[in-house]
């Protein structure tokens, strides 16, 4: 074989859907390969439509795009070889196609890598371990490969596996057996604090013990509520990393294969964990603007740290010129928080407007007066407070076009402490897997060089202030404390007993969890928001709202 021979790994940003653009994306990838001198071009799992495309992946016309697609793929990888992560149609699904059937069933689809080379379709792999845990639901939409593959190029061996394949042992061990030169793995792996560091340890775990060179790119980009942060790899034999691309950016990370070893050059510096879940954020904010046509964005900014982190992000995702924050005081609302709040819209340089409310609450409470009548003063009047600035802001996102964005962080949504109809009301929740004591962390880091969100911010005890002199340590423990309780609870599925037999207060313990219980009606009703945790408030979480499940 060819004692030299170049991959390029195409870290990808793909949109759901868009087959036209995706293919787009990766022809000018291609011709950019063929000028470089690259042998094989390489683009992530599901590349060719998004992922995860869910049930568009139903729609009976996707056979047929699938058949327009693979023609276009063979004339993209003339004078190239060309890996490209796609749905398959097996052959039953398209036969029965061909016989007028619209109704081939899902269950024929395969999630595929598939191989082209010099303008012919050589090879199909099948992704062989499909995941249904967490966020991935693939066994609705795919059925499993059963055989381990490799592509003989030349006389170079490459082991071809899809994203969870490479966490199964057996099926990294069978590819070897084969006589893999090298295993590639294509992925959408979608980001998680920690997550990084357990792909790197495990592929080097799998490298040194198979003693073969992996080279692993990534999906990039937001999607939904999930956030892909790239991160390509390649590692050695040994498991030492000899190329690494950079995050949350499309990337082309190129290694060369010298007849005996995998060879690389660049190896982009790992961001520390604050500056990872800050970058997450921004991608899953601009992209989820970009992708859903949105280009402003409206808040409320109340002078509190939750909306200073939101208004921070949303800054850095869309450009100040595309943010409006607004600030909506009421009696209770202190003046430091209104010149805090008016103090970051002039660092940031974004639109800042002051619309008070206590003309709009007061009619409100005249008009409600004989209903409440001989009912004690409570949340009601409070929640009334939050609803107003929901109603303000959603009126100015339907006369303007900007897209509200949602303030409150994952605590208080696994607790309830946010109002249905009022700061939940909105398209886009940016912090709904931020754990407040996170929110703390991130708000520092993004003082780290200058201040840009007014120190008094950070410092100040937490308020909604929705009543004089409220804190949230009113009505919530230390945020510390109940941070840890509910990832214990909601993460990792911790009981309460077994929290308190950690030393946590028992009456604290269950009231916490119950709140999050019965909360559960009210989650479901957020806006969608991006998942950088283990376990966020969406696709992975799947609670009934009615049950009688007892601690």
């Amino acid at each position: 074989m060819t004692q030299s021979f170049r991959i390029r790994l195409y870290q990808m940003d793909a949109v759901v859907g868009d087959f036209d653009a995706n293919l787009q994306k990766i022809a000018r990838a291609a011709d950019q390969a063929r000028a470089d001198g690259i042998s094989m071009l390489v683009v992530p799992e599901l590349a060719l439509t998004g992922y995860p495309p869910e049930d568009l992946l139903l729609r009976p016309a996707l056979i047929d795009k699938l058949t327009a697609a693979d023609l276009m793929l063979q004339e993209i990888s003339r004078d190239l070889t060309l890996c490209v992560g796609a749905p398959s149609a097996a052959a039953a699904a398209i036969s029965d196609w061909a016989l007028g059937n619209n109704s081939a069933r899902p269950a024929s689809l395969l999630n595929s890598l598939l191989i082209y080379r010099n303008g012919e379709h050589i090879l199909s792999y099948h992704k062989q371990s499909l995941p249904n845990y967490q966020v991935f639901d693939e066994r609705r939409y795919f059925v499993a490969g059963t055989q381990s593959m490799v592509c003989d190029l030349d006389g170079l061996r490459v082991g071809l596996l899809v994203c969870e394949d490479v966490w199964v042992p057996d099926i990294v061990e069978a590819t070897c057996r084969l006589g893999a030169d090298l295993i590639l793995v294509v992925n959408a792996s979608p980001f998680a604090e920690g997550k990084f560091d357990e792909r790197l340890d495990h592929l080097k775990h799998r490298a040194s013990v198979n003693q073969v060179p992996i080279a692993y790119v990534n999906l990039v980009g937001g999607q939904d509520e999930l956030i892909f942060d790239g991160g390509s790899l390649v590692v050695d034999r040994n498991g030492e990393i000899i190329a690494q691309a950079t995050f949350f950016a499309e990337d082309r990370l190129d290694v060369v294969w010298d007849g005996q070893h995998l060879i690389g050059d660049r190896v982009e510096h790992t961001p520390s964990d604050d500056a990872l879940l800050y970058q997450a954020l921004v991608t899953g904010v601009r992209d989820y603007f970009s992708k859903t046509g949105f280009r402003k964005a409206v808040l409320g900014l109340s002078g509190g740290i939750d909306s200073a982190l939101t208004l921070a992000v949303a800054v850095d995702a869309l450009g100040a010129d595309n943010v409006h924050a607004v600030m909506m005081p009421y009696l209770y609302t202190a003046d430091i928080s209104v010149t805090d709040a008016k103090r970051q819209a002039e660092i940031l340089g974004c639109e800042f407007s002051i619309v008070p409310i206590e003309p709009m609450v007061r009619e409100f409470m005249q008009t409600l007066a004989p209903f409440f009548d001989g009912h004690p003063v409570d949340t009601t009047e409070e929640n009334l407070q939050s609803r107003c600035r929901g109603v303000l802001l959603m009126a100015l996102s339907n006369k303007t076009g900007a897209l509200v964005l949602t303030t409150g962080n994952k605590s208080e949504m696994a607790v309830g402490y946010a109002t249905l109809y009022g700061d939940m009301a909105g398209g886009f929740a940016v912090l709904k897997d931020v754990w407040k004591t996170r929110v703390y962390d991130l708000a520092r880091f993004v003082n780290r060089a200058t201040e840009v969100i007014p120190e008094r911010v950070i410092v100040r005890p937490p308020s909604a202030e929705l009543a004089p002199g409220q804190e949230d340590s009113d009505s919530l423990p230390p945020y510390d404390r109940l941070d840890t309780m509910l990832s214990l609870y909601i993460e990792s599925d911790v009981s309460p007993d077994e929290i308190i037999d950690a030393g946590f207060d028992p009456v604290e313990v269950k009231r916490m969890c119950r709140l999050v219980d019965i909360n559960e009606y009210k989650r479901r009703q957020s806006a969608v928001g991006p998942r950088v945790t283990v376990r966020g408030f969406g696709r992975d979480r799947r609670y009934p709202i009615a049950n009688r499940w007892s601690f």
